[in-house]
C-alpha cells in the first residue's frame, strides 16, 4: 500500500488510481510516488494564488496549456476547486485530440463539472470563443519551444492575474544565436559565451527565461524564479511565477530594448514586445 504520507488527506484515492499514480490495490511504485510528489510540490505554489483570486471574485478560471494528461488540473481540481461550492473552473488545453477525449471521459466519471478539456493549440486559444473573457490563472508547464511564449500572449491578452510557467526546449533563440555567431564574434568577446554547441543550447535556454521575465515585469508583473525540485520529465526545472501588481514597466522594457540588441536578437522584438490588445 501507499504510505499515508505520500498522499494528502484530502486527496481522492480514485482520482489517484485513475490516473494511474496508484494501482487498483492502492500501491504505489517509485516513479508514482516522485510524480505525485512533484505535483504536490507545485500545488503548493499555485494554491496561494487561487487563494489570493478568490479573494477578489466570487469564482476562479483557470487555464492550463500544454496540459497533457491534466494531471495537475485533475489534482488541483480535487484539492482546491471542488469544495468552493461556485462556478469556478479549469480549462485544460491539449493538441493530442486522443488525451482530450479520455480527460473528458474521467472528468465525467469523477464529476468533476467544472473542468473543460479544448483540443486546441496554444496560439489557438487566444481567441477560441470556448475560452471566457476573463482568465485568473494561466499554466503552462513544459510547453514545449514557443508554446510557452504563446501562453504568456495568451495570458497577456487575457489580463491574468498569474502565470505560472514551467518553460522547456526554448530552441529559438538559440537558433538566431547561432545564425548569427560569426558576426557576433568579429565585434567582441561578447559571443565567446555561446561560441560552443553546447553553450549556445543552453545561454539560449537561458537568456529565452530571462526575457520571458524582463516581457512579463514590462507589462506590470512581479516575476519570482525559483526551481522545482525532481521534476523527472525534463533537466528543465526552472519555475516562474508572475502575479500582477501594476510595477513600474519603464525600466524592464529598457532592459529588454538592451538585452536584444546587445545579443544581436533585434529579430525576435515582435515575439517579446507584441502588446496585448
Amino acid at each position: 500500500m501507499a504510505a499515508s504520507h505520500d498522499i494528502r488527506p484530502d486527496q481522492s484515492v480514485e482520482l489517484l488510481k485513475a490516473l494511474h499514480i496508484l494501482t487498483r490495490d492502492g500501491k504505489m511504485n517509485q516513479d508514482s510516488r516522485r510524480k505525485l510528489k512533484q505535483v504536490y510540490h507545485l500545488f503548493q505554489f499555485i494554491e496561494p494564488l487561487l487563494k489570493d483570486v478568490k479573494q477578489h471574485h466570487e469564482a476562479i478560471n483557470l487555464v492550463d496549456h500544454g496540459a497533457g494528461k491534466s494531471y495537475l488540473g485533475f489534482i488541483l481540481y480535487d484539492l482546491f476547486f471542488k469544495q468552493l461550492n461556485d462556478t469556478s473552473h479549469i480549462y485544460s488545453i491539449e493538441t493530442r485530440e486522443d488525451l482530450v477525449t479520455s480527460a473528458t471521459e474521467l472528468a465525467a466519471r469523477l464529476g468533476f463539472d467544472g473542468m473543460s478539456f479544448l483540443n486546441l493549440s496554444v496560439a489557438d486559444s487566444i481567441s477560441a470563443r470556448q475560452l471566457p473573457e476573463r482568465i485568473d490563472v494561466v499554466t503552462a508547464l513544459h510547453a514545449c519551444n514557443t508554446a510557452t511564449d504563446d501562453a504568456i500572449r495568451f495570458a497577456l491578452e487575457k489580463k491574468a492575474r498569474h502565470i505560472v510557467l514551467v518553460p522547456c526546449c526554448q530552441a529559438e533563440v538559440a537558433s538566431v544565436l547561432r545564425k548569427n555567431k560569426a558576426a557576433m564574434l568579429s565585434a567582441g568577446a561578447l559571443a565567446e559565451l555561446w561560441r560552443h554547441p553546447i553553450h549556445t543550447r543552453e545561454f539560449g535556454s537561458h537568456t529565452t527565461n530571462v526575457l520571458r521575465c524582463l516581457q512579463l515585469q514590462a507589462h506590470g508583473y512581479q516575476v519570482t524564479v525559483t526551481e522545482l525540485v525532481g521534476w523527472e520529465h525534463s533537466m528543465k526545472n526552472e519555475l516562474i511565477v508572475a502575479s500582477y501588481t501594476n510595477q513600474p514597466r519603464r525600466k524592464p522594457a529598457e532592459r529588454l530594448e538592451q538585452l536584444l540588441g546587445t545579443l544581436g536578437l533585434e529579430e525576435l522584438r515582435e515575439r517579446f514586445f507584441t502588446s496585448p490588445t
